[in-house]
């Protein structure tokens, strides 16, 4: 390493990089916080957001995933797919890290999967000389025990790598402080914590931002999954063509007007796997739509399309519509998609799609709630509990339950956000680990050179040290 070279860091993903926002921000503090060129290795499949494709000194890296789809022979095959997987990933991930990418100070991995991931870093960190952190977002082997159960073999062979390779590295960050304590006192590793906050382009959208985002998103809002419903009911081909007005907004002239009558729009972002029950929001959908109907007196003999025809005409009600939004791509989405299709909804409709990292930031912008159904396989945190009927009363302007729920939201935003956590957090360890890579590799230099011109050791352990200085300049490095 040259002196004054800009250093280097490699963000490790084992999955799709479009679809790990908490690694996308890594790689961006990186490059704009710790000015560090950055390597992404990761899968493809899904486009990271546009400040990543366009900084300069990012460059992503994409390998061959694996076929996401078991087919009959798969199947049969099994427990020998479950050891050829690993090793064929383990082979591609130190092609990629050991002679693909220029060696950097520093891996940064995210965790899980740990195999082969984690052991394929280490094994890069020691070839390159390099010093390697792992990001705990889960652990490895306890969403390994969902499918195959805790008393599999695998699973206990995945614990034991997960735990010795964890070990091994030389930092750590997680997501939660119960996840800290749990890394401390059973694993005997510690961690740093950094929470998930919403980078700068997270932010409330605002009024012209919205209409636009729903125009462009309004075939996706329209249809229906067994036509009609409380959304797709009287929508013509006008409407859909019509630029000048969607499901919640109106433009006349130069403003942009949010309808009285709209639905409340409710976004939730998953990835359709099994440690986020879906089911949950399922069944407060239902709760809601039978609560508020026997609430309101109504005839059931009349039909939904009677209520859908006065919702038409512009009549308001006291309980709202719901508009549930649900973002991502996973292997159980087409089982929920399914299900949302046989509960007859009067008042309450699902949507599902899979925006650009441009358009998912403005969704959230302009959402009147946003629900996290994910409970994490380690047992070490909690979804958030959705009470739509308390929240939603009198909406859109007499909710003062969700006007204060999100009064407290943008008070916290204002404050925390990822960059803030990652530069007191994330930035002093990283920087440490730089530190100390650089120092290694100095003394691996120096021993070299003293066997090559016979010179007297001298301490060169910390970069503040003189001798240190001198060192670099003396070798040329």
């Amino acid at each position: 390493m040259e002196f004054g070279k800009r250093h280097r860091a490699a963000v490790v993903v084992l999955g799709d990089i479009g679809r790990s926002p908490r690694m996308q921000y890594h790689a961006l503090s990186l490059a704009r916080q710790a000015n560090l060129e950055v390597d992404i290795v990761a899968y493809g499949g899904s486009d990271p957001h546009s400040v990543l494709l366009e900084h300069q000194s990012i460059h992503i890296h994409t390998m061959r995933q694996w076929p996401s789809r078991d087919g009959v022979l798969l199947k049969i095959f099994r427990p020998i797919m479950l050891l050829l997987k690993p090793l064929i990933q383990f082979i591609m991930l130190i092609w990629f890290l050991c002679v693909k990418i220029k060696a950097p100070d520093v891996f940064i991995v995210q965790n899980p999967p740990s195999v082969p991931t984690l052991v394929a870093v280490k094994w890069a960190s020691w070839v390159r000389q390099s010093f390697f952190i792992i990001d705990w977002h889960n652990f490895g082997y306890t969403l390994l025990a969902l499918s195959l159960g805790r008393s599999s073999r695998f699973v206990a062979v995945y614990h034991w790598v997960e735990l010795h390779f964890g070990k091994m590295a030389n930092g750590s960050l997680c997501v939660t402080k119960a996840m800290q304590h749990e890394l401390e006192q059973v694993w005997g590793i510690k961690a740093t914590v950094l929470y998930d906050q919403p980078p700068e382009f997270f932010r409330p959208a605002q009024l012209e931002e919205k209409h636009k985002l729903f125009c462009r998103i309004k075939k996706n809002i329209f249809r229906s999954y067994s036509p009609p419903d409380c959304i797709s009911y009287g929508i013509t081909n006008n409407d859909m063509q019509d630029p000048t007005t969607t499901l919640f907004t109106n433009q006349i002239g130069d403003n942009y007007y949010l309808k009285q009558n709209r639905p409340a729009l409710i976004v939730s972002s998953t990835s359709w796997t099994p440690d986020e029950d879906f089911g949950i929001l399922l069944e407060a959908a239902v709760m809601y739509d039978r609560r508020v109907a026997a609430l309101l007196n109504e005839n059931d003999s009349n039909g939904d399309e009677h209520l859908w025809k006065a919702i038409d005409e512009g009549k308001t009600f006291l309980y709202p519509r719901l508009l549930f939004v649900i973002t991502g791509k996973g292997p159980e989405k087409e089982k929920y998609e399914e299900k949302i299709k046989k509960l007859n909804l009067k008042r309450v409709a699902f949507r599902t799609m899979w925006l650009s990292p441009e358009d998912y930031p403005l969704l959230l912008g302009s959402a009147d709630l946003g629900v996290c159904l994910h409970t994490s396989s380690s047992g070490l945190d909690l979804p958030m509990k959705h009470l739509s009927q308390m929240l939603f009363k009198g909406f859109p302007d007499g909710c003062d339950a969700l006007r204060t729920l999100r009064n407290g939201v943008l008070e916290m935003g204002s404050s925390a956000k990822w960059a803030t956590e990652w530069e007191a957090n994330a930035k002093p360890l990283i920087s440490k680990v730089i530190s100390l890579s650089l120092c290694t590799r100095v003394r691996y230099r120096w021993h070299d050179a003293r066997l090559v011109n016979g010179s007297k050791p001298i301490r060169a352990d910390c970069p503040t040290n003189p001798s240190y200085l001198s060192l670099i300049c003396n070798l040329n490095l």
